[in-house]
């Protein structure tokens, strides 16, 4: 259930992107897409997101950037370890340079870079580029 609501957020932010608008308003949201959002704000892919009404029906605006190509929900339970985390990334990734890889570990939601460093795995949850 989290995992579509995710993958209907991520693409509604892929079709903004495409289409040129400066924000987007996603709804429904859960914990795992503000998670997820805040990720992708400290890697710069966009500029800010607010949360609206926490109490009832979760509302989020995010103020695009223009940077995101692509990202993805990978909707099949995966584990992965964290000596794997790599190869893992340069399977999914189109080059070396950009994107990330968001993985759900014992100490929350990281990206490839994070779990590496903590040196943890977890479940893939998505990916953006």
């Amino acid at each position: 259930m989290g995992r579509r609501i995710l993958n209907e957020a991520l693409r509604k932010i892929v079709n903004a992107e495409k289409r040129g608008f400066a924000n987007t308003h996603l709804q429904p949201v859960s914990n795992v897409t503000s998670s997820f959002l805040n990720i992708m704000k400290q890697r710069g892919y966009i500029k800010d997101f607010q949360v609206h009404d926490p109490q009832r029906v979760k509302n989020i605006t995010v103020d695009l950037q223009g940077r995101v190509k692509d990202c993805r929900v990978i909707t099949y339970r995966q584990d992965i370890k964290a000596r794997d985390i790599e190869n893992y990334r340069l399977r999914t990734l189109p080059t070396r340079q950009w994107g990330y890889v968001v993985i759900s570990t014992p100490n929350g939601l990281l990206d490839h870079e994070e779990a590496i460093r903590q040196n943890v795995g977890g479940q893939v949850i998505g990916f953006f580029y």
